[in-house]
């Protein structure tokens, strides 16, 4: 079976953005960049939240076509367009290319995506993780801590989700210093770690 992985970039005081939705200070250069096409190409599907949704879809359905676009970028747009996506939303009329629109997350049905998913399903946008996280749905946990104080935004995890015990599983850390922690879901509660 699949997992639900969750990717995100989040600021050392855990901003996912800054005030009006800034996120001019993630730190994704050609290295960090070439690190999400190798995770992200693996994918089985892509499950967003309206917000993300849009603002992937501003950008990368047509990105390898700029000439501004460097090789990393390009390779993306592909990844993008040939993905999968479930993007949720109680408001949102139509969806592009590939792409499929569910009006609420119900866990039963999550998993039965999870079990004929073809590969992992990673999901992005902090509400809808904030949902999944509530309803225990998430696996993994991939945080790319970039290295900036934002001050003020839109923290990734919010209140009430519930404690979760996880197990480190890989930390990398890349020349730009943005440096990931990822985690597993230790569902059997001993938290021994498999990255020493």
């Amino acid at each position: 079976m699949s997992r639900i992985v969750l990717v995100t970039s989040i600021s050392v005081d855990g901003y996912i953005e800054g005030p009006d939705r800034d996120i001019s200070w993630h730190r994704v250069d050609e290295e960090v960049h070439q690190h999400f096409n190798e995770v992200l190409g693996t994918m089985g599907g892509f499950i967003e939240g309206r917000v993300t949704y849009e603002l992937m879809e501003s950008v990368w359905p047509t990105a390898d076509t700029d000439p501004n676009s460097g090789p990393a970028e390009v390779e993306f747009a592909r990844i993008w367009r040939r993905t999968p996506k479930i993007v949720y939303s109680r408001t949102l009329e139509q969806a592009g290319e590939n792409a499929t629109i569910v009006r609420e997350v119900d866990a039963e049905e999550v998993r039965a995506l999870k079990a004929r998913s073809p590969g992992d399903l990673v999901i992005g946008g902090a509400r809808l993780a904030a949902e999944f996280h509530r309803l225990d749905l998430v696996d993994e946990y991939r945080i790319y801590v970039h290295p900036v104080l934002v001050g003020d935004g839109t923290p990734h995890f919010s209140r009430g989700g519930g404690m979760r015990p996880l197990r480190l599983i890989e930390t990398r850390t890349f020349g730009n210093g943005v440096v990931l922690l990822r985690h597993e879901r230790d569902r059997d509660g001993t938290g021994d770690d498999a990255v020493g």
